[in-house]
């Protein structure tokens, strides 16, 4: 049995991780922390743990307690943050993986712009692997430290790499996506408040979303021309869930068939990528609460227009961070999740 330590236990992502934990067999949860104003059971936070975990949640990081007691450490906190606690359980010897954007970027100055802060652990970004399994599942193996990545590249990444890869695209991508609420955290905001929110619909961070770098890094891995992205994030009325559509050009006339097949033949393998017929789309109720990226195609004059769904918590967060534990222990990728 695995011992699991959670800092940032009480987010959307740092309860989504305690409920997939749970029911998976190989994973004790042992260590839960957070910033509340005193230490308390975890089921005193969240009512519905009652009877499931009394794990003490502390409000305060006791790092070689807890590096002495679990195997893995999952940083759920927000970014700027994990980079001042990291490095701690990383010099102890312990395995992390981090959901916040501090180590996603490679190129530190990148990374500096786009979060507005130095970066105080660059030691730890050479080595962190971009934990995107589908793409990295061998360094995922072997890794210490990984970079979960950010909800709306998940989605993004997923359903263009396959075409970029077979140099069936041209190098301009526009992406448009949709958000739930979670995807901001629980942190108190007003534009989050329920009365401006709720029958709003709106874009924000127009082509200046911080997750731009990372898709584009990502992406450009799998294209020899240099790459441009326009992002327009929008924030929709709902709890949880990602709709992303791509736009892209092709190099060449093909079928809408031959390119759910670019697509299925990509993911043969992959337990949580499903790609729906020709013509026929994903939406947010396939995939909630499940670690699913769905992708549905569709080509009209030359323009290929590919749909992407996902949970942001699971998937674009909890899930696929379960997924890393489990490829990194050398344990079914698919325990806890399915």
């Amino acid at each position: 049995m695995l011992k699991v330590a959670i800092i940032g236990a009480t987010g959307y992502a740092g309860e989504e991780l305690i409920r997939i934990l749970l029911r998976h067999p190989d994973a004790e949860i042992v260590h839960l922390v957070a910033k509340i104003e005193q230490s308390c059971p975890i089921n005193d936070i969240f009512p519905w743990l009652k009877g499931l975990l009394d794990v003490e949640c502390k409000n305060e990081i006791n790092e070689e307690e807890i590096a002495k007691n679990s195997d893995i450490i999952f940083l759920a906190l927000p970014h700027r943050v994990s980079m001042q606690i990291a490095p701690d359980f990383l010099k102890l010897g312990k395995r992390v993986i981090d959901f916040s954007a501090d180590y996603r970027l490679k190129d530190v100055t990148e990374y500096e712009k786009w979060y507005e802060v130095s970066h105080n652990s660059q030691e730890f970004v050479k080595e962190s692997v971009y934990g995107l399994c589908e793409l990295h599942r061998k360094d995922i193996q072997k890794a210490r430290l990984i970079a979960n990545p950010g909800c709306f590249p998940t989605g993004a990444i997923l359903a263009t790499a396959p075409f970029l890869k077979e140099q069936l695209v041209e190098p301009d991508i526009i992406l448009d996506a949709k958000t739930g609420v979670s995807g901001a955290g629980r942190k108190p905001s007003t534009a989050l408040l329920f009365s401006e929110v709720n029958e709003n619909f709106k874009a924000y961070k127009v082509c200046d979303h911080q997750h731009s770098p990372e898709i584009l890094q990502e992406l450009q891995a799998f294209s020899k021309d240099k790459l441009s992205l326009i992002f327009v994030p929008h924030l929709v009325p709902m709890n949880r869930g990602i709709l992303s559509t791509l736009y892209m050009k092709l190099k060449k006339n093909i079928s809408v068939f031959e390119a759910v097949d670019v697509v299925k033949k990509f993911y043969q393998d992959e337990p949580f990528v499903r790609v729906r017929p020709a013509d026929v789309f994903p939406e947010i109720k396939d995939v909630v609460h499940s670690n699913f990226c769905d992708i549905g195609i569709k080509i009209v004059d030359k323009q290929l227009i590919v749909i992407a769904a996902i949970d942001n918590l699971v998937k674009g967060a909890a899930g696929q961070a379960v997924q890393n534990f489990n490829i990194m222990f050398g344990l079914d990728e698919t325990l806890g999740i399915i």
